[in-house]
């Protein structure tokens, strides 16, 4: 039988389905030449707002009617989150959630031979939990690998459901990080993304830390690159800082989450730092790396935030010089601490406020990469795509080089950064 597995959602729901595809390739399974039917569908879903829960049941909609005799399975944090909706999901065969993926193929297998209906949701303890145990070999169609070695997280902000989707903090232990590091390197991955929910709280209450995953992650022969996930921006320590800056292979590119620059609305989203400390951390970031990029999320019109409190977001932003900022409205999500906050804004006045935050956010990341003109960087080349060689510097600076030498895709070259064109730079081989 052959399969497709859909994935919606974050980079650890991308190490999930790959962690899968092998899983069910190891059991005989094929994966589909057709990406629209299959014998057996896979959904893997993401749940952070609304948004993510009315695509997942557009995408079961459609699947199901390409597929009216294959078998859906719906998995990921959408139905961890709400157990008690998935009964309504009666166009899905299999329902398990993310708690325990060992069960998919059981599961799978017991359908194919008794056609009954599974709806198999464990809930995530609340406190502590162990690590599930998935490792993968290869990352379809990418020349970089995500590793997943942090789950679940305990702070609660006020709008993310996240914490009841994934449980508490869990880690990797670091000997299994070190087997699976070595297999994609003999695989021949040269670049390495550390992943988590709440990654910067990796080793949580294990006597390790994510210092000592990046030095592991680094020590590893035929590795070149290694980058980190987004970040919760208190982790970063001094300390932590500085033991990152000793790894040559380490790339210079943190996506710090801010959500807000106003101190008033980061306490209301229980968010555990300042705008003064959040810059600090960045200022002290910098220090430690000549040439790092700062990216983040920003979010707007959050339940009380008002007009001046929009304004000192958007000046802190200005201030901070991002290289990149990821801007979104905020959106209601039912079952949070804000869900039913009084004082929301309007929808027409979020708009408003994302297109006013998106254009300083452009400005900025326009000034960033023009910064980088004049300089030679060491290029991960992804792929040849009209006429051109595109990769990625160590600070994930968007590179293009008019090329039609395929061969170079998955190998790193050195690049003069000529031109800023767009959201790239365009560049010439050394």
């Amino acid at each position: 039988m052959d399969f497709n597995i859909l994935t919606l959602g974050c980079k650890v729901n991308q190490y999930e389905s790959q962690a899968m595809r092998e899983a069910l390739i190891e059991r005989g399974y094929t994966p589909s030449r057709d990406k629209e039917k299959a014998d057996i569908t896979i959904i893997n879903t993401c749940t952070v707002t609304s948004v993510s829960d009315a695509k997942n049941r557009k995408l079961i909609h459609r699947l199901r009617r390409q597929n009216p005799d294959g078998i859906l399975v719906l998995t990921g944090c959408m139905p961890q989150a709400f157990p008690e909706e998935m009964k309504s999901f009666d166009e899905c065969d299999i329902i398990i959630g993310n708690k325990d993926r060992s069960r998919l193929i059981p599961s799978i297998e017991d359908y194919i031979s008794t056609h009954r209906h599974l709806i198999e949701i464990p809930s995530h303890p609340n406190s502590g939990g162990i690590f599930e145990r998935m490792s993968v070999s290869a990352f379809s169609e990418h020349t970089r690998a995500f590793i997943k070695i942090e789950d679940g997280c305990n702070r609660f902000c006020s709008y993310c459901i996240i914490p009841f989707a994934r449980g508490r903090v869990r880690s990797k232990p670091l000997e299994d990080l070190k087997a699976e590091l070595e297999k994609l390197a003999r695989n021949g991955y040269r670049e390495i993304v550390l992943v988590g929910i709440n990654l910067s709280c990796y080793g949580q209450g294990e006597g390790f830390d994510l210092a000592d995953a990046v030095e592991l992650t680094c020590a590893v022969e035929g590795i070149e690159r290694v980058r980190l996930g987004s970040l919760e921006p208190e982790k970063m320590s001094p300390e932590l800082i500085k033991r990152l800056a000793a790894q040559k292979k380490f790339c210079p590119q943190f996506h710090l989450s801010l959500q807000s620059g106003c101190d008033k609305t980061l306490k209301a989203m229980n968010r555990h730092y300042t705008s003064d400390e959040y810059a600090k951390i960045v200022e002290t970031l910098r220090g430690a790396f000549s040439d790092s990029a700062i990216t983040t999320d920003i979010m707007v019109g959050f339940a009380g935030e008002t007009e001046e409190d929009f304004q000192s977001s958007l000046q802190f932003v200005k201030s901070i010089g991002f290289a990149r900022v990821h801007v979104f409205p905020y959106s209601q999500r039912k079952g949070t601490a804000a869900a039913d906050a009084p004082d929301q804004v309007s929808s027409a006045e979020k708009e408003r406020r994302a297109k006013l935050m998106g254009d300083a956010v452009e400005q900025a990341r326009h000034d960033f990469l023009m910064t980088q003109l004049g300089l030679t960087q060491e290029v991960l080349f992804e792929r040849l795509r009209g006429g051109a060689l595109e990769g990625y510097t160590k600070n994930y600076t968007s590179v293009r080089v008019l090329s039609d030498n395929a061969s170079l895709c998955g190998q790193v070259r050195s690049v003069r950064l000529e031109e800023v064109i767009g959201e790239s730079c365009l560049g010439v081989l050394c």
